[in-house]
């Protein structure tokens, strides 16, 4: 899963040497087809692709503390999608209500017409191998600038209505919260009326996750919380170092999909760090427009938002583990100290589709 080459005729296949790629010919022949991009490629180009020896490398990845991150191979799927707490204060965050939610089986297809298939493709040939792997997976381009605008505009209405409070903490132990969280958040369901962008985008979500179950370590998917919109409202707000799920409260993957057209990170910061446990690197995480970030929300995790300069937009949906969610509410219901599961919310939707 490094240093893979992709086909240079129909950019949808990876290989690990030229040589895998000229054995897997005969069979990548049969549905090997030119992009649009492709056909106006030179002619000799075209012949070296046909034949089975035509190769492109990747895009270039990203640092991650002079490291490679996981998105370098990354195979992109039909769609053309590129497939890239604990506080340290001894705060532990809030999710803010957790309530369980039914995964939608309503997914409308990618920005070039992805279909359940292609999103099926991406989950196995990319995310669950790069998420057992490294606990960490990018997916850029996940919707399409189309769609992504349209999100964007529903997250502003949203923020200019005045429904957004500033984020808290689950414990505070005399810290403002303001200390360690400086952003505004809403939680949404999607049926909500102006979110109907938002509820696609939840969709597209469960749809990945739906074709992860089973295949992502030992978990078993069976729900999730509401989408947490959040903003950071720049003038240096960000997030200290903390970690989504440090007591076991059901969430076993954190999803955040970014809404920042033409962001700066070396100007506007807000870049997310991520310090995965017994590991040396740290990854930086951009919060492009259209991306979708995908890791561990346990202790394996910690991570931070390093301080915004500008307005900074991110949707959170946290999913659960059918087995630790259990256990949490039995030790919320029985009074256990040190749970941090609100069970007084909505009640949470689960996963098996409508």
């Amino acid at each position: 899963m490094e240093n893979l080459l992709l086909c240079g005729r129909c950019k949808s296949s990876f290989y690990c040497s030229k040589e895998h790629q000229k054995q897997h010919w005969k069979k990548h022949k049969q549905v090997c087809k030119e992009t649009p991009q492709q056909r106006d490629r030179p002619a000799e180009d075209k012949a070296s692709a046909a034949t089975g020896g035509g190769h492109s490398r990747p895009q270039a990845p990203e640092a991650v503390n002079g490291q490679r991150t996981c998105q370098t191979p990354g195979p992109p799927n039909p769609s053309g999608q590129r497939v890239r707490g604990e506080v340290d204060k001894g705060e532990e965050p809030a999710a803010g209500p957790l309530p369980d939610t039914m995964l939608s089986s309503q997914v409308e297809p990618g920005p070039h017409g992805q279909s359940g298939s292609g999103s099926q493709k991406l989950v196995l040939e990319y995310i669950v191998p790069c998420i057992n792997k490294h606990g960490i997976c990018v997916v850029d381009n996940f919707l399409g600038e189309e769609k992504g605008d349209s999100i964007l505009r529903e997250v502003k209405e949203l923020h200019l209505s005045g429904r957004f409070t500033d984020g808290q903490l689950v414990n505070q132990k005399g810290d403002s919260s303001k200390d360690i969280r400086g952003d505004q958040i809403t939680w949404v369901d999607g049926k909500e009326p102006g979110c109907a962008q938002i509820g696609l985008l939840m969709s597209n979500m469960d749809d990945l996750i739906r074709h992860c179950n089973g295949k992502l370590g030992t978990y078993n998917i069976n729900g999730r919380t509401k989408a947490m919109v959040a903003c950071y409202p720049g003038k240096g707000t960000g997030y200290v170092r903390h970690v989504d799920n440090p007591n076991g409260d059901g969430r076993c993957v954190t999803c955040i999909y970014y809404l920042n057209k033409s962001w700066n990170a070396q100007v506007q910061g807000g870049v997310l760090r991520i310090f995965p446990e017994g590991k040396l690197q740290f990854a930086d995480i951009e919060p492009k427009f259209d991306r979708l970030l995908l890791f561990w929300s346990d202790r394996r995790n910690p991570h931070e938002v390093q301080p915004s300069f500008a307005t900074r937009y991110a949707i959170t949906v946290w999913y659960f583990d059918a087995d630790e969610r259990t256990r949490a509410k039995d030790k919320y219901l029985t009074g256990e100290k040190g749970v941090k599961v609100e069970l007084n919310k909505p009640s949470e939707h689960s996963l098996k589709e409508d």
